[in-house]
């Protein structure tokens, strides 16, 4: 699988490596995240059903009602409260973490304390 740009084909090939060891059930779904340099979005599924449970990003108005910009670690944080917030309302307190083949660092790292903070084991 070759890109363009050799940073985002690093990116998929992490992902694809990591997709082949984590699977989202009813159980216990699928944290999934997606980072872009403006913003960050995060999902949570269920791969079995191939359903898209709950999902939260720094565009929702919960998030840019508080900060302006929605690529920093702090915004990053509030959206992974948020999806723990949608997330427990739903009756899902456990989930696999699937960083995206993000480094778990900076603003993925962020989310998934924030997730964490807000009540979702995993």
């Amino acid at each position: 699988m070759l890109h363009k740009n050799m940073r985002r084909g690093a990116v998929i090939r992490r992902h694809a490596r990591l997709r082949k060891n984590i699977s989202g059930t009813a159980q216990r779904p699928r944290l999934n995240v997606f980072r872009s340099l403006q913003n960050i979005y995060v999902q949570v599924i269920d791969d079995e059903a191939q359903t898209t449970l709950v999902s939260a990003n720094s565009l929702d108005k919960e998030i840019t009602e508080k900060y302006a910009h929605g690529g920093n670690a702090e915004t990053a944080a509030e959206v992974g409260k948020l999806i723990a917030q949608r997330a427990l309302a739903k009756g899902i307190d456990t989930v696999v973490f699937d960083r995206g083949g993000y480094i778990y660092h900076g603003r993925v790292k962020a989310l998934a304390e924030g997730a964490r903070e807000g009540g979702l084991k995993f």
